[in-house]
């Protein structure tokens, strides 16, 4: 029997168990053990992709969990811990000789035994091993290979972002100027980005979009996830629904609207003033420094003008922090009242809500569950925000 669960698969670590950082630039409570807690006990979440998990250290914390009999590996592949299941992932940065510029990717090992002879092989390949999203010397197909050899999933990560990605600056047109497309499992959409946006570019139309958080804080867990028809939350459940075998599949994904990513317009790299992406100089400062927005790039690359692409909804969704209103002591009420993040995002009644929060954060929320907030559009590294209403 098929069953659906929310999943974000893409979450940085802060810290490892020595207090050492590991994403530097993540929040330092942000350890593994926290993650685990956070996802299962407050988000809602059943499934999760831990994407720092190449860091022996972190490996050390996991299998203290399982030691101390608070986790346990699962035979098709992840860890359970209390209601959520880890996914073992590592980013790696690609930039090889057909690169044009860095490039992230994602790679899910099913246990921890595949992931330690992962370790094995990239400390050859990389100067840190114990930091995220640390630069591979080697060919971006032999990754690939290893990867698959392992048994693992390999997904490109935020693919359209102007930094560090696979069409912001990795390739002129294609990916196949750098990956093997037959070795690809997913395509990971990005914050500034969307289903209706990627599939304007022909050779994604095949792989299936996932939408995760990039969560570099316990907050933003869940940011953007993604609802999968599946038999249990594991490694061989979530390769099977990126593949669609036998049902098993993405029914939903959740994002925020594209403007409220933080790269969605083209703007001055100096002064965030908003730029037409064919203008070569700020008009109010001179720089000649320019973030090229997402929207702007897709259509730079854009070959595809014809019907609609069967896709599973995109639904235009942001987490409950964003809400205007919503500080932290009503944030805990809700969570008292309600348990999880999940179940007031999707299945609280309004009447509910209204004896919780104010009328005016319980039109929020409903709004928001329905995809109606107003915003105002991000772009240069900065987010875009809901925008306030009387």
């Amino acid at each position: 029997m098929l069953n659906a669960y929310f999943a974000d698969m893409h979450i940085h670590i802060g810290r490892d168990i020595f207090d050492k950082p590991v994403k530097i630039t993540a929040s330092k409570n942000l350890t593994i053990t926290n993650i685990l807690k956070e996802s299962s006990r407050n988000k809602g979440i059943n499934l999760i992709g831990v994407i720092d998990c190449q860091s022996p250290a972190v490996q050390l914390e996991l299998k203290r969990l399982i030691n101390d009999g608070l986790a346990y590996e699962l035979e098709d592949g992840g860890v359970r811990f209390e209601e959520v299941t880890l996914l073992l992932g590592s980013e790696i940065e690609v930039y090889d000789d057909n690169c044009h510029g860095p490039i992230h990717v994602l790679c899910f090992l099913p246990s921890l035994v595949e992931m330690e002879r992962f370790s094995e092989w990239l400390v050859t390949r990389m100067k840190n091993i114990t930091l995220s999203s640390q630069r591979y010397y080697g060919s971006a197909k032999d990754l690939q290979y290893k990867v698959k050899e392992l048994s693992g999933l390999f997904i490109p990560a935020h693919v359209f972002t102007p930094y560090k990605s696979l069409y912001g600056k990795g390739v002129q047109q294609s990916l196949k100027e750098v990956f093997d497309p037959d070795l690809i499992d997913g395509i990971e959409l990005g914050l500034s980005s969307d289903t209706f946006m990627a599939d304007k570019i022909r050779e994604l139309h095949h792989y299936t979009f996932v939408t995760n958080s990039d969560a570099h804080s316990l907050a933003k867990i869940g940011r953007e996830y993604q609802e999968i028809l599946m038999k249990e939350p594991s490694f061989k459940e979530f390769n099977y629904a990126l593949h669609q075998v036998e049902g098993r599949q993405i029914i939903r994904n959740y994002g925020m609207n594209p403007q409220l990513g933080k790269y969605h317009k083209t703007v001055c790299d100096k002064c965030l003033t908003h730029m037409e992406p064919d203008v070569t100089e700020c008009k109010n400062c001179g720089s000649k420094k320019v973030v090229k927005g997402v929207a702007d790039r897709i259509e730079e690359l854009a070959d595809y003008t014809g019907k609609e692409i069967p896709r599973p909804p995109y639904l235009y969704q942001v987490p409950l922090e964003y809400l205007p209103g919503l500080g932290p002591k009503t944030f805990k009420k809700l969570l008292e009242h309600f348990h999880t993040e999940m179940n007031i995002l999707h299945n609280i009644p309004y009447e509910s809500l209204l004896d919780v929060v104010p009328e005016k954060l319980a039109n929020s929320i409903i709004q928001m569950r329905e995809g109606k907030l107003a915003i105002n559009a991000g772009g240069g590294g900065k987010y875009g925000s809901v925008a306030t209403t009387d």
